[in-house]
């Protein structure tokens, strides 16, 4: 199956403090066999998790540069940049289920490509719930 990651997935994969076993289930399966997509947004915010965690010294840089190594080698297909279509289902979205617009492109991506999301965060989780999008984890 193909799934939409968010960055509290990816963090968990990662981050010592966030370490998740349901993440580590899905690295296994990033692994072998599924499809996995990213919105453009995704890179920044991998990006600001590293730095973030550095200044708060839950990484050193070379363990940030190591990761971020990582997430890079992961087979990721990365979304096109929104256009001005997708930029108006992402707003609708977020105004909808009370989503930052950040939060809302996951859902928007998953619902576009008809796939399941892979996430921690629980407001994307009630969101997916309700909007009937396959939830990673939940049987």
């Amino acid at each position: 199956m193909a799934w939409v990651m968010d960055c509290s997935m990816a963090g968990a994969l990662g981050l010592p403090d966030e370490r998740s076993d349901l993440a580590e289930e899905f690295l296994r399966i990033i692994l072998a066999e599924a499809e996995v997509w990213v919105p453009p947004l995704w890179w920044y915010e991998m990006s600001n998790l590293l730095v973030t965690a550095m200044r708060r010294k839950q990484l050193t840089q070379a363990t940030a540069e190591h990761l971020h190594e990582l997430y890079a080698s992961l087979p990721l297909v990365t979304d096109a940049p929104p256009t001005p279509v997708i930029s108006g289902a992402i707003r609708r979205i977020a105004i909808q289920h009370r989503l930052s617009a950040y939060d809302a492109a996951y859902m928007e991506l998953a619902l576009r490509l008809g796939i399941g999301l892979a996430t921690l965060d629980r407001d994307l989780k009630r969101v997916a719930k309700s909007s009937g999008v396959p939830l990673f984890g939940m049987d």
